[in-house]
């Protein structure tokens, strides 16, 4: 008789054992939907940062041309500014 209840103890606790495993997969911390949530939130960041990335080598190049030469300076000055040189004639076509 005695080892009838320890066998029914023994399976038991290894019943509540995988019961607290199973909860802990689907429903604690390192679950695996917030695995996947993090994974997707990672892949996002990461896109992010490779967009910025790419800005930030464009604004590098931007820098290195105006350190260079003055052309680049011009060329803002006349397309965002609206700036003419002298005894020049400043014409804009509407579409």
């Amino acid at each position: 008789m005695p080892d009838i209840v320890g066998k029914r103890l023994l399976l038991t606790l290894l019943i509540a054992l995988l019961v607290i495993f199973q909860a802990q997969l689907w429903l604690g911390r390192g679950s695996l939907p917030n695995v996947r949530a993090m994974q997707h939130k990672l892949e996002e960041q990461l896109d992010k940062n490779k967009q910025s990335q790419a800005h930030n080598e464009r604004l590098g190049a931007e820098v290195g041309d105006l350190k260079e030469g003055l052309e680049i300076v011009e060329e803002k000055a006349r397309m965002e500014l609206g700036m003419v040189k002298p005894n020049e004639i400043f014409v804009q076509i509407a579409k």
